[in-house]
């Protein structure tokens, strides 16, 4: 791995380890078809109360499906492919602009230092995460 491109993906590490960001990639499909599919079926036994109470019960299901699915996002990071870390190197560097470092602790220590900067990187890596892996995100309770 380019060492650019090691300090762009420890940074997205660090920056999810700090917020506790996990995801469901596989089974987060499954959760929505889940609930989709409930309200679809309420709707056609309940009519419009029945969507209502499909979705619900849809959701609380799609939830059960994928609940314990979530993992770190950092070790979601580290099992991504070289083409996936490529997409995901582009999106950060265009959020970071100009920015210079020697290395990934400098990389590190200069974004959680400016709070702009770190909402933008984590808004550039969950954009990543839920678009290109179209997985489902939460935030460790």
């Amino acid at each position: 791995m380019a060492p650019r491109m090691d300090d762009i993906m420890r940074l997205c590490c660090e920056i999810s380890a700090h917020d506790q960001i996990k995801v469901a990639v596989k089974n987060s499909t499954t959760g929505a078809i889940a609930a989709g599919g409930a309200a679809f079926v309420g709707g056609m036994l309940g009519g419009p109360p029945g969507i209502a109470v499909g979705a619900t019960v849809g959701g609380l299901l799609g939830s059960w499906l994928t609940s314990g699915q979530f993992k770190p996002l950092p070790q979601i990071l580290m099992e991504l492919t070289p083409a996936q870390q490529q997409r995901l190197y582009s999106d950060v560097v265009a959020v970071l602009g100009n920015l210079n470092w020697m290395d990934a602790a400098q990389l590190i220590t200069l974004v959680m230092g400016n709070v702009t900067l770190q909402q933008k990187v984590t808004s550039a890596l969950l954009n990543y995460v839920v678009k290109e892996l179209k997985a489902d995100v939460r935030y460790q309770d």
